[in-house]
């Protein structure tokens, strides 16, 4: 099959190529397993990059919809419910609208060279330095969420900054990066000894492990973050409109 985008269109090439997979894994045959075009007959046919059309790879890759394994290809990814939320906010500004009071437990930033599923989410080469943030976070006496995050080095952060303020808040203010379009994957999991140690719960008990894809007004990547929760102070809410 033939496919195409439109190079006139002002919609940019990356969004449109997004778009044109989404329709392609719709496709029955692809539901049932069969593997997406080669990465570079579909960039030749739709006249663009591979970078381009990567981009566009990642983005369902990390939404979960399409698993993409070397020397094999890519293909839908099976068994797996997304579910998107209309609205989202920063921790801080979620428990601030439930009128939770919270506190740091454990708050800690170092400069990190990132694996190859992290420099593959900000496009950037291994051995480029990110900023990692690690914060223990809860009630007063109860910690009960534990978060790390990475930042694109584009922002341009130190590790300086003053993080008891919004992370978006400090972003958009100080940086003028403004966090728009956010992608999320939630699963159970069984706590490990390091997770459980930082919740102060026993080992195995059960926490909901969240990863959040944070992307900027042109739809680039600027956050990678991962969140452990016990399982038991943590409800996702999801608001769909028809």
């Amino acid at each position: 099959m033939k496919y195409s985008i439109d190079h006139k269109s002002p919609i940019p090439l990356h969004v449109q190529a997004e778009a044109l997979l989404r329709e392609i894994i719709e496709d029955p045959d692809y539901q049932n397993g069969k593997l997406l075009p080669n990465e570079v007959e579909l960039a030749r046919q739709l006249a663009i990059s591979r970078t381009t059309l990567r981009q566009a790879i990642n983005k369902l890759v990390y939404e979960g919809l399409l698993i993409r394994k070397k020397r094999t290809g890519t293909k839908v990814a099976q068994g797996t419910v997304s579910s998107k939320s209309n609205n989202w906010l920063s921790f801080s500004q979620e428990m601030k609208v439930r009128g939770i009071t919270i506190k740091n437990f454990e708050f800690h930033v170092s400069w990190v060279t990132p694996d190859e599923t992290l420099a593959n989410f900000f496009e950037i080469k291994t051995d480029r330095k990110v900023l990692k943030m690690e914060r223990v976070r809860g009630r007063p006496g109860e910690p009960f969420v534990y978060f790390i995050s990475y930042f694109h080095p584009r922002i341009g952060l130190t590790g300086d900054e003053d993080f008891k303020r919004p992370l978006y808040e400090l972003l958009e203010n100080d940086y003028s990066v403004v966090a728009t379009l956010s992608k999320e994957e939630i699963s159970a999991h069984a706590a490990e000894p390091y997770i459980a140690n930082k919740l102060r719960i026993a080992d195995g008990s059960p926490v909901l492990f969240r990863k959040r894809f944070v992307f900027d007004q042109g739809e680039r990547p600027i956050e990678y973050n991962l969140g452990y929760y016990k399982a038991d102070s943590f409800v996702y809410t999801v608001e769909s409109r028809r």
